[in-house]
């Protein structure tokens, strides 16, 4: 098939794009792509498509509130955004299978995250694509995840989001995504390039930029009109 390398060049392809400082975190950037951009997907299905379908959005922990007096999540974290992230990174997991399909290190980093897989993975269902669909659903899944328990521990402090009302809280609101994404990239997907261990440095990197990435894309959603806030 088009779209898998031999597992034999693993160890080269990895080791010939850390030899860059900036080609590894790219790297990692593009994988993960699905799981970084959830948060935009989540925008649309939470807020663009209820505004403009009419659609009610329904908070996941409807509305409760812990002994402290805060609501459990608050009213950012829709069960309509849940479903516009694990969609969107799907999709998004789909494009960026598309764009690296058969490319080489010779290619930059823009890479198949599909490399070393096959029909024996427990995730290739529905061929190629399905499997593709999977791993960004999945990347999608640990960004929400993330996101949610980094909304928690800021209600907990009494930082919290009512209505229009939101709160900044820089590393909580980058930090937990970021590692639960990486997280589930790792578990889940060994055997593939997207979860490969050797890009554990990078992926460090990453996450030292990733506050910068997090307010670009949150000040992209504002301009637009997706988020009340830019942060």
């Amino acid at each position: 098939m088009r779209t898998i390398l031999n597992r034999v060049y693993q160890s080269r392809v990895v080791t010939e794009l850390d030899m860059s400082f900036w080609s590894g975190p790219l790297l990692v950037l593009w994988l993960y792509l699905p799981g970084y951009l959830a948060n935009t997907a989540a925008m649309f299905g939470g807020k663009w498509l209820p505004d403009l379908l009419g659609i009610e959005p329904r908070p996941i922990d409807g509305g409760r509130r812990l002994s402290d007096g805060h609501r459990i999540l608050g009213d950012g974290k829709t069960w309509n955004g849940l479903s516009g992230a694990l969609i969107g990174g799907g999709l998004l997991c789909m494009f960026t299978h598309w764009v690296g399909g058969g490319n080489i290190v010779e290619n930059g980093v823009f890479l198949d995250p599909l490399i070393w897989t096959d029909s024996s993975d427990w995730f290739w269902i529905g061929g190629e694509w399905g499997a593709a669909f999977i791993v960004g659903f999945s990347l999608g899944l640990g960004c929400m995840i993330g996101d949610s328990a980094g909304s928690f521990i800021k209600r907990r402090m009494g930082k919290k989001r009512e209505g229009s009302e939101s709160s900044q809280a820089p590393l909580l609101d980058t930090l937990p995504f970021a590692l639960c994404t990486f997280a589930m990239g790792l578990l889940l997907f060994p055997d593939a390039l997207v979860g490969n261990s050797d890009l554990i440095g990078p992926m460090f990197i990453l996450l030292i930029l990733t506050p910068v990435i997090h307010r670009s894309t949150n000040v992209f959603g504002f301009w637009v009109g997706l988020k009340e806030v830019p942060y």
